[in-house]
């Protein structure tokens, strides 16, 4: 479409849609080489799957449960822009659940959580750019050797000459496709169909639990994990706050389920599963559209330099919380002259 890549030298306007972990990461690189970046988040703050709700006494995780850091510079970003005090090691006891209804723990490996809430690592990180919340970019349409964000108000956001998107891929295709970018979008397809949406509950517990975990991945025709988000590092609560997620060909058939159902089916499994008939006396609820990429052969990133527009996220390298970091990374040095 365009034939000719803009000069990079001149490059000094960016734009990032999403403030998660790979927005915020893309952010936070480009600024330390020198650009003006604007991230752009539809929602009131930043986090993504770095979520937590806020309950009677505190707030649950309700994306995101951990995270791991294989690839040491992962921390070594975490240290220097969010600092070591808004995270920390969980050491819950953690079990994988077989088939058969065996049970084993998770590899050793260090896992970890933002203190008190996973959401303190995108605030700390947050703090270091310049974020618009509140606002979802619709279109791009090109001006020039720019590109111009418009709102789904219809409004001009802003010129710049290269765009980040992270974005879930069904909602960077849409984005793609009003953009008259059907090359880009159509690239997208198969990652859309690969990326599983979850409901998530979280249940309050006045009497502590305690089934022998603070967490489980389960084989279960409704759940797929459940953990005791009270026995994280920072968290004090009275009584237990329960995270409960549901797995993905459950949630696919109760995708339009009321909450309140979802709630009751979800604590009824966590129930079975523990052996217990213990209510609980607060329920929150949380849809998750765009939660869990699955599949193999993940690209890490894209990068579409003719168009100056890029794309990153965890859905692009593997699912977790560090392939966000990974994916922007890697982008970030593609986009180098």
């Amino acid at each position: 479409m365009f034939n000719k890549a803009p000069d990079t030298h001149l490059i000094r306007r960016i734009a990032v849609i999403g403030s998660g972990i790979a927005g915020l990461t893309a952010a936070i690189l480009l600024k330390a080489q020198g650009h003006s970046v604007t991230v752009f988040e539809k929602s009131r703050g930043p986090g993504g799957r770095l979520a937590a709700k806020r309950v009677s006494g505190g707030s649950a995780d309700i994306g995101a449960q951990y995270f791991t850091a294989r690839n040491p510079a992962f921390l070594d970003f975490l240290g220097r822009y969010a600092g070591k005090a808004c995270y920390t090691t969980w050491q819950g006891c953690l079990l994988f659940q077989h088939r058969d209804g065996s049970r084993e723990p998770f590899p050793n490996e260090e896992r970890y959580v933002g203190t008190p809430r996973m959401t303190a690592i995108s605030r700390a990180l947050a703090s270091h750019i310049d974020l618009v919340a509140e606002t979802r970019i619709e279109r791009m349409a090109r001006k020039d050797s720019q590109w111009e964000l418009i709102d789904t108000g219809g409004d001009m956001v802003g010129r710049f000459d290269r765009v980040i998107v992270t974005a879930p891929p069904a909602q960077a295709r849409d984005l793609m496709q009003a953009s008259a970018l059907d090359e880009v979008a159509s690239q997208l397809e198969q990652s859309v169909s690969a990326v599983a949406p979850c409901w998530a509950v979280a249940a309050h517990f006045s009497q502590p639990l305690d089934p022998g975990f603070d967490g489980i991945r389960c084989q279960h025709p409704v759940l797929y994990w459940v953990a005791n988000n009270s026995s994280k590092p920072g968290r004090e609560d009275s009584g237990q706050w329960w995270v409960l997620h549901g797995n993905a060909d459950w949630t696919i058939a109760h995708v339009d389920a009321s909450p309140e159902q979802v709630a009751a089916e979800l604590v009824k499994a966590f129930q079975e599963l523990i052996g217990s008939e213990i209510q609980p006396d607060d329920l929150v609820s949380h849809r998750w559209l765009y939660a869990r990429a699955e599949g193999e052969n993940f690209p890490g990133h894209l990068w579409f330099d003719q168009l100056g527009i890029g794309l990153a996220g965890d859905w692009l390298d593997g699912g977790r919380v560090e392939g966000a970091f990974n994916s922007a990374s890697g982008l970030v040095k593609a986009m180098a002259p």
